[in-house]
Formats: C-alpha cells, structure tokens, sequence
C-alpha cells in the first residue's frame, strides 16, 4: 500500500515536471519567435515608415528622394567606404574603371575660359572626321561654351554621349568657325600615363588607376622598355586611388617569386583568403621602386604593401591613404548601386593598414598638413602597438597606409610670391598654350626627346614668359625673386609646352622631372 501510494506521488511529480517543462520550452520557443519577429519588424520599419509617409503626409513628397536619403543614413553608420551611388555617379565612376567611354576621342584644357583640344585620340570619331589639336571649341550643338564661364564638367557631359549618337562641335581654328558633326564612338581610357627610359638602365612607368584594362597596358610598357635596357624601374603610384583588386594581384605576381604571399583578405561572413605569387612574372630580377603618396589608396596599397612586406623593393615619399577595406557592389534597376565593405585586407606581414574611422575622416590629409606630417617624417602618425615584421625582418607599422621605406617632404622652397600668383591664374598653362598656337605646326611633328629640348632651348622661354605674365595677367617680379622662382618654374612651364609635341605626356612627364624630389630620391 505505502509503495503503491509513492509511485501514485512520482507519477505525479513527474507529471508536474514535465508539464512545467513543456511549459518552460514553449515559452522559449515562443521568446525565440518573439526576438525574431522584432528583429524582421526593426529591419522593415524604414519601409513602414516611408508607407506611412507616402499614405499620409499633408503634400506631395519625392519618394525616390527620401528613399535615397534614407539609404545614404543607413549606411553612414558603417564606415565611410560603404556608400550608396547615384546613377549618374555610378555611370562616371565606371566608365572610369572599365577602361572606354563613348565620347568623340578628344583630351582639352579650359585656360582662358575656352576649352583647347589638347589631344585628338589616335583613330578615334574626332580624328576621322578632322579635329585637330589646338582647336577652340565654341560650341556643343547649339550651346554656346566659350567666354560664358561654362563649368568645365558641364563641358564634358555635353560633349559625351552613347555611341553611335551625333554631335555637332563648332570650333574656331586660324580665325575661322568650322562645325563638325561628329558620330560618337567608344573611345578607350589609358592607366598608364607615360612611360619611358629615364637613363640607360633605369625605366619610369606612371599609373593613374587599376582599371580593367592596367594589366595588359603595364604588360606592354614593361616590355617596352625591357627592350630598350630597363634593369631597374620606378614604378608611380602617387594619386592613384585604386580599382579593381585583381589588377593589383595581377601586378604584384609580376614581381615576386612563387609562393611569396601578396595579399589575404577576411571578414565576418567571408572566409579567409590567401593570394600568393605563382613565379611566372618577368619582372623578378628587375630593380623596383615604387612612389607613393597621400592619395596613393586601396588597390595601388596592396601592390606596395606586397613589394614592402617581401622585401622586394623601396618605398618612397609619404604615408598612402590608409584603406584596407574591400567592396563589393550591389546594383539595382534603377541604375543606382550600393558598395558594401564585406572584408579587410591584410599586407603579406599580416597588417591591416586600414586607417581609423573618426568624424573627420574626409578630412585626414588635411589634418596631415596641419600636424606636420608632410613636412617632417618625424611628425608621422605611427601606431607602434601596430608592429609586423617583413620577410628580411625589418619592422613595418599597421593602422594608417603603407609607410615609405624613404621619406620625401613637400618641398614649399619654391613658393614664392610670384610663383604662387602665376599658379592662382593658371599663367603658365595659358602661355604654354600661346606658344604651341605660334609653333604647332613645328611641335606636332617633334617625336624625339633631345630635339624637343633644343627646340624648346631655341624659344627663350624666360623672358618670353616674364612678359606674357607682366602683359596678361600684371604680374611682375624683381630680379632676384624671378632667379629664385624660374628654377622651379620653367621646367614646368617647358614641360607643358612640350605636351603639345608629337611625344604627348611622356614629354610632359619626362621633363617634369628634372624637379621632382620624389624621384630624386628614387634615382
């Protein structure tokens, strides 16, 4: 009886248990629903919000604007390269990177208020149907763009449009207005700016941006100039803000031997991954040094960080950028895009050069001039606590851009007053084009550097600047300010009259360097 009266009790007991067990597991079940529903609700409530907005507000209101508005606040509070694109930004900013636009096949300058045709793209609409360089452009179709004050960018979209579609330019050449109907056409855009032999051994290479088409360009003017004695090269990277990652792995392999790594990349939902050369690259045994920048970022970071991290080359001139993120796009059919960061990437020693994200962050460079970073290398922002070591073992620092190896100043030396009141009026890029109106016919068939020298030699460029700046613009000088001005000066103002000859930006380039203190240091 009293056994029988227990088991009544345990049975009873366990039914209690497990009702408060089925109980408890409901309510967590029921707890776990509840989370995820708040958790959809909070992500539809923007949604909510608009409907409610678009079915109640007192007036119309612009839905794709607000839309808009919404996404670029959502996505301010990510980092600062996570962004939302505009269609018409989205457009510029690839066309940019995918290496051709559709256009007319024309590069010009506005120094006077009237754009010049600086350039006329080999094979493209313009040059078939007779643009040559040096023509004013007066007008687009029926709009007047010369002498009004036109915004240079207004200009471009004007002049710009889909291939295959027309476009009449109204041009004034020896006094004469001449309108060409040109037919639009897909007009390719280079990344390497110039390319050439600085000496007999040493090749100089500059590249504007990682776009589609960097390897096979960067390809050709290596071998170019492997063919003409290169066993050392200066590689340019300043003010080139990156691209596409691929071309910078593509680069990178070019120089470094198999196995050495170049780049790995991990982020929450993306699995680590590792890029490593394979060995086939041509340019293992050649020299490098490769300049940098303040606005050298992303792609051309990766690329530096590889040489540094291997101890494959030099560094030299200021901190880069400091962006160790990576993006991918979400498009929609609208035209618009979203670029969300989805990793970080990481330099062969393992750092992460991403800079700190802060309220000012646009304003990064800016706080570099006033903290005397650009200046003196002793003022550099370092984050010791951030220390890797290379292959050789030499330390290299993360948190913010790639550190040079060989630190090259801002040279403000040459600043004087008068250099700086030619600069404010663009004086030299307007005589520049002066003189190649007087001697285009000459210039436009120079296509070698020691005759272009001479030729430039027999203008007597000084004096004839002196008084186009007096003339034109009231500027004047004593003689010892001129003395210390024109040596900085001329060699600009020579190597933008030489851009007009037959050797383009490679003559600009070239002769330009002769000041450069960046590749002093490279040399």
């Amino acid at each position: 009886m009293f056994q029988k009266r227990i088991s009544s009790v345990w049975v009873a007991l366990m039914g209690i248990a497990i009702g408060v067990l089925a109980v408890l597991t409901a309510q967590k079940i029921s707890q776990k629903r509840h989370l995820t529903d708040v958790r959809y609700r909070d992500w539809r409530k923007l949604n909510l919000i608009l409907d409610q907005i678009e079915n109640n507000y007192v007036d119309t209101i612009d839905v794709k604007g607000m839309t808009d508005a919404a996404i670029v606040a959502a996505l301010a509070k990510l980092d600062p390269h996570s962004i939302y694109i505009p269609p018409v930004e989205l457009e510029e900013s690839e066309t940019e990177l995918n290496g051709n636009f559709d256009g007319i096949g024309i590069q010009f300058n506005v120094p006077n208020d009237t754009a010049i045709v600086l350039e006329v793209i080999p094979g493209g609409p313009s040059e078939k149907i007779g643009l040559q360089q040096g023509d004013r452009i007066l007008k687009v179709d029926e709009t007047e763009i010369a002498g009004v004050n036109f915004p240079q960018d207004s200009m471009v979209r004007r002049i710009k449009g889909p291939a295959g579609s027309k476009v009449t330019v109204t041009v004034l050449r020896k006094g004469e207005k001449i309108p060409f109907e040109i037919t639009r056409g897909k007009i390719p855009i280079h990344c390497v700016d110039a390319s050439f032999m600085i000496n007999d051994t040493t090749g100089y290479i500059r590249l504007s941006k990682f776009s589609r088409n960097t390897y096979t360009e960067f390809i050709k003017a290596s071998k170019d100039l492997l063919d003409k004695g290169m066993k050392k090269l200066v590689f340019d990277l300043r003010d080139n803000t990156g691209g596409y990652l691929d071309q910078a792995l593509l680069l990178s392999n070019l120089f470094l031997e198999k196995g050495e790594p170049i780049v790995y990349m991990e982020g929450l939902h993306r699995k680590k991954e590792e890029y490593k050369a394979d060995g086939k690259g041509f340019l293992k045994d050649i020299s490098v040094s490769v300049l940098i920048n303040e606005t050298t970022a992303s792609s051309s970071e990766i690329f530096s960080g590889a040489i540094q991290d291997n101890d494959r080359g030099r560094i030299i001139g200021r901190r880069s950028f400091g962006k160790g993120l990576v993006q991918e796009p979400l498009y929609f059919s609208d035209g618009s895009a979203v670029r969300i960061t989805v990793a970080r990437f990481h330099t062969p020693s393992g750092r992460c050069i991403q800079k700190p994200y802060s309220d000012d962050y646009n304003y990064d460079i800016y706080k570099r001039y006033a903290g005397g970073e650009m200046f003196v290398a002793d003022s550099m922002k370092v984050d010791t606590t951030e220390a890797f070591k290379t292959r050789a073992g030499r330390t290299v620092y993360g948190g913010g851009g790639i550190i040079p190896d060989i630190f090259v100043p801002v040279d403000t030396t040459r600043a004087t007053p008068y250099h700086i009141a030619c600069n404010k009026k663009a004086t030299a890029m307007r005589f520049a084009s002066a003189m190649a109106d007087v001697y285009r016919v000459k210039l436009s068939k120079i296509d070698d550097y020691k005759e272009l020298e001479a030729f430039l030699d027999s203008m007597g460029i000084p004096s004839r600047f002196r008084a186009f700046a007096a003339n034109k613009d009231g500027l004047t000088c004593g003689q010892k300010e001129w003395d210390e001005t024109a040596q900085y000066l001329i060699p600009q103002v020579r190597a933008l009259i030489a851009r007009y000859s037959k050797l383009g930006d490679n003559a600009f380039y070239k002769m330009y360097l002769s000041i450069d203190p960046v590749i002093a240091a490279a040399l």
